[in-house]
């Protein structure tokens, strides 16, 4: 995975490639995806929910640029896998996430790996998480018009989002960053994620 999938595709932060060798990606899937786990390509979750592609995760996680002290919110826990790759790199995360099912899942196996810097929370990820807000890195995994207003509000001066932009068919990753009050966007790839749901859904 780490070099088939990640470094020939331009993956180069060390710190990312480590935390990725590092999670175990099969944990994380469910039981008869195991087989597949380090696939290229995104698996199915319960609640209609999906595992993006390894390549993906990685592509997201070094958009963020981060150093090691960061706080960072994910909107979407899933499975708990970005997270998992995420506690490796960062002070601390927190991971909104809507289904309540799903989130109890992860902060199972994110517990049975040790980690302590996540605190897992159910919501609606369109209006971020306020009560820890600000935040230096954000995350979004699901796919929206633009970015919620909520996040970019819950955002440093200076911070990095990082989410999918446009219609399921036409969708774009793109890394946003908060430059005096202003947004600057570069596109990262082409990418489908299942849409974002919540009461501040910006609409395609």
């Amino acid at each position: 995975m780490i070099v088939d999938q990640l470094e020939r595709r331009g993956i180069a932060d060390p710190r990312v490639l480590e935390a990725m060798a590092k999670a175990p990606r099969e944990l994380f899937v469910l039981p008869g995806e195991s087989r597949e786990a380090y696939a290229d390509r995104a698996l199915s979750l319960d609640c209609g929910q999906t595992i993006s592609q390894p390549y993906i995760v990685a592509l997201m996680t070094e958009a963020l640029e981060l150093t090691g002290t960061e706080h960072v919110l994910e909107i979407g826990t899933g499975s708990g896998y970005q997270t998992a790759v995420l506690c490796e790199l960062v002070g601390r995360i927190t991971s909104v996430e809507r289904h309540a099912e799903l989130s109890a899942q992860a902060a199972t196996k994110l517990r049975s790996l040790d980690y302590t810097n996540c605190e897992l929370v159910v919501g609606d990820g369109t209006n971020g998480w306020p009560a820890n807000a600000p935040y230096d890195r954000i995350i979004v995994t699901a796919g929206a018009a633009r970015a919620p207003q909520a996040l970019v509000d819950q955002l440093t001066e200076g911070g990095i989002l990082v989410i999918p932009i446009g219609p399921a068919n036409a969708q774009s990753l793109q890394a946003i960053r908060k430059t005096n009050g202003k947004l600057e966007s570069r596109e990262l790839s082409a990418c489908r994620f299942v849409p974002l749901v919540g009461s501040e859904e910006p609409k395609v």
